[in-house]
């Protein structure tokens, strides 16, 4: 396996922290909980790990509202903490990234506050996007977007001298305003910011909202202004992929690069990217910008062999050919698990989702580039979707009224042990609840189950990543497509071949042999319906 770039072919898994393993008894997971499972995940075999935000801040967004980007909420631990969770890791060998907010802030930070403060046209009002409402008396918002989490992206003011005054931008809640990139003291803080993570040992950073940062810079009204609402997603091409980004992570990249040349570690740059194509897709992962930006296409793609290959070939063709690698996912904290997606209900147990789910995770692995597993998606978790409305805690939920792609129900706290809540989540002697309820079902994938049962999740896993890291032909490089029946998808690396059936139907296996590896019950010759198989051939399989 080709280690230089140690990235273009990791496999790193997202920790969603406030839902890892909760150190104090509080309910709520922490950076010591994190620490306390490493081992865990050593086990399974991951490179690196990727950090939700653990900064200081009132959770409008469960810290995606940052007021301090230096610091460690108290509720998660400290930096001290924080130090010794990086040095664990890296005894391990496990690389960590942080997740880092660039296109907005929490209402609370201190420059937004001055900026309430100081009053219309001031200098601290031009770190942000703050405009004269329209009308006669300014009462109707600047331009007419919409926020992507509902409701107006814009937010009237109340002025120091108690007046009604202007507005400022918000693209997903009022407590998150947008930082005006075209503010040079907005770089320059950054680029502290970056330091000073850097300077504590972290390997890298995830980069929320890559495409975003830069708005047009007259702010007018947009086409369809509804559309990011509508979408939940990064629509709006007068809010999001300004040419102007760019810019930002080549600077960034240089950053990393100056760390790297003192002393030979790469520091890994990984974008959560969502653009219209795979081709502006790969404008992200130019040499001198980012390293990586996630793939979702895959993430999307409906449970059908031609869709798999179309979206594939488009990343391979696109994306690697930049000089970087694909960066695949199937699962993270802002989407419904692949589990159900796939068409399992959530009630626990066996069906055709988890099948799926099993059959995806096995192509995902064997393609080439790096993959990231968001966590639990190796326990094979569905979506909890019967959350009570009590206990939602999104603020899609709470701004638009429903329940459409609501993220609470992929976030719900870790099974570790036990046969009822909290599943050995809590561990610490205040005994809370977990800060979501964990349904009852969950006692059928905590992960002391999952590791004593060979045909479990967790060893699909791990078999899989053990045999990434140990087979030459996987990792980084490229594929060719097999000629296949109708509902199935194969191709070669190598002499390593890849066959997913994506229909219910027993096929003939495309190449003869045992399977190395298989998502399901597989007998020798024959690919079962919705299953995955790895082979490797001593004959040339024909194209």
């Amino acid at each position: 396996m080709n280690r230089h770039g140690w990235w273009r072919d990791a496999v790193i898994y997202q920790v969603y922290v406030r839902s890892f393993l909760d150190s104090t008894g509080d309910g709520i997971g922490d950076l010591a909980g994190v620490r306390a499972g490493l081992p865990y995940l050593k086990k399974l075999g991951v490179d690196g790990i990727w950090l939700s935000p653990f900064y200081p801040s009132p959770q409008h967004d469960h810290g995606y509202d940052v007021a301090d980007y230096c610091d460690v909420d108290p509720v998660f631990g400290d930096l001290e903490e924080f130090d010794r969770l990086v040095a664990a890791a890296h005894r391990l060998g496990i690389k960590v990234l942080l997740d880092i907010v660039p296109n907005h802030c929490s209402s609370e930070h201190p420059w937004f506050r001055e900026a309430l403060a100081a009053g219309p046209g001031s200098a601290a009002r031009a770190r942000f996007h703050f405009a004269d409402g329209r009308g006669p008396d300014g009462s109707e918002p600047p331009n007419n977007w919409h926020a992507m989490f509902g409701g107006p992206a814009w937010t009237r003011v109340t002025e120091p001298d108690g007046r009604p005054g202007q507005w400022y931008l918000h693209m997903f809640t009022p407590e998150q305003p947008d930082w005006n990139w075209r503010n040079p003291e907005i770089s320059a803080e950054f680029d502290r910011i970056l330091r000073f993570w850097l300077d504590r040992g972290v390997d890298g950073f995830r980069v929320d909202v890559a495409a975003g940062l830069y708005k047009h810079p007259e702010l007018p009204d947009a086409d369809d202004p509804e559309a990011d609402a509508r979408a939940r997603d990064s629509v709006n091409p007068l809010a999001w992929n300004q040419p102007e980004v760019h810019d930002v992570w080549r600077h960034w990249r240089s950053v990393c690069e100056e760390y790297t040349a003192r002393d030979g570690r790469e520091r890994l740059l990984v974008g959560e990217v969502s653009v219209p194509s795979a081709r502006e897709h790969a404008k992200y992962v130019r040499p001198d910008e980012l390293h990586q930006a996630f793939f979702f296409d895959l993430l999307g793609a409906p449970w059908d062999a031609d869709a798999f290959r179309k979206v594939i070939s488009e990343a391979m063709k696109d994306i690697a050919g930049t000089g970087s690698t694909v960066t695949w996912v199937l699962n993270n904290h802002d989407q419904v698990r692949a589990v159900t997606r796939y068409g399992e209900p959530a009630t626990g147990g066996s069906g055709l989702g988890a099948a799926r789910a099993r059959a995806a995770a096995l192509l995902m692995l064997a393609l080439p580039g790096a993959a990231y597993i968001y966590q639990g998606e190796e326990l094979g978790l569905p979506e909890v979707v019967d959350l009570p409305d009590d206990v939602l805690t999104d603020p899609i939920f709470h701004r638009t009224g429903s329940r459409a792609r609501i993220r609470d129900g992929c976030r719900v706290p870790l099974p570790w042990s036990g046969q009822a809540s909290p599943f050995g989540f809590t561990t610490g002697e205040q005994n809370a609840k977990p800060w979501l309820p964990q349904p009852d079902y969950f006692a059928e994938y905590v992960t002391e189950r999952a590791l004593a049962d060979t045909r479990s999740f967790w060893h699909l896993y791990r078999d899989g990543l053990q045999l990434r890291s140990s087979l030459p032909q996987l990792g980084e490089g490229t594929l060719r497509w097999l000629d296949t029946p109708p509902d199935v998808l194969a191709f070669a690396r190598d002499d390593l071949v890849c066959a997913v059936n994506f229909g219910t139907a027993p096929m003939p296996a495309p190449v003869p042999g045992v399977p190395l590896l298989t998502s399901g019950p597989c007998p020798p010759g024959v690919l079962a319906g919705s299953t995955a198989a790895w082979w490797v051939t001593d004959e040339t399989p024909e194209p």
